[in-house]
């Protein structure tokens, strides 16, 4: 008998305590989720005010919200969202959602185009998953700054980003991580040009 208890109380031990950490875990979750899901909005709304080169000096949480409400609108488009920047009542430019595949997974972000589509403002990555320091390097300054002002009103052969030192380059590859440059100027001239051949929204 005395070997059936103690059996029987580890059982019911663990069983207790598995119990009591599931629901400490379960009450965790119900109370950081909504911290979880603001700090998320903030960072895309950080990214899409980058796209449109409005990013304020101050990024506390409060101004970048503020910000993002006063110049920026959101429709859906093509089950993505499209974003758009208004300034005195008038829309200037529109964030144009784009994804395509990398060398490790997929990449998506948003690429800013001017409302008469003959400039890009600037891109911003919303998931990427190549390798650090290398294909990773995308999300730096130094590549994403090449996009900003960029005219594309004379595509080559209907391609308005181009990888130098092609005819009609217009962007440096990242070194050492010429596939990830490929895949993103890619994704670039599809999503975008076909942005810019339905006329926009």
């Amino acid at each position: 008998m005395a070997k059936k208890k103690s059996v029987v109380y580890p059982v019911i031990f663990m069983l207790g305590l598995t119990l009591v950490l599931t629901l400490a875990l379960a009450l965790l979750n119900q109370v950081t989720t909504p911290t979880v899901k603001f700090n998320q909005d903030i960072e895309l709304k950080h990214k899409i005010l980058n796209v449109f080169n409005i990013l304020p000096k101050d990024t506390s949480p409060s101004n970048i919200d503020k910000t993002f409400k006063d110049n920026v609108t959101e429709e859906d488009y093509k089950g993505n969202k499209l974003y758009i920047l208004k300034q005195d009542g008038e829309e200037k430019a529109y964030a144009v959602p784009v994804n395509g595949p990398g060398l490790w997974g997929s990449i998506s972000g948003y690429v800013g185009i001017t409302k008469d589509m003959k400039k890009l403002v600037g891109i911003e990555f919303i998931k990427q998953d190549e390798t650090p320091g290398l294909g990773g390097r995308i999300t730096e300054d130094e590549y994403k700054n090449q996009y900003r002002d960029l005219d594309i009103s004379k595509p080559v052969d209907g391609k308005i980003v181009i990888n130098k030192p092609a005819n009609g380059g217009n962007i440096d590859a990242i070194s050492g991580a010429t596939q990830t440059s490929t895949f993103v100027v890619n994704m670039i001239n599809e999503d975008v040009n076909e942005f810019i051949k339905n006329g926009g929204k």
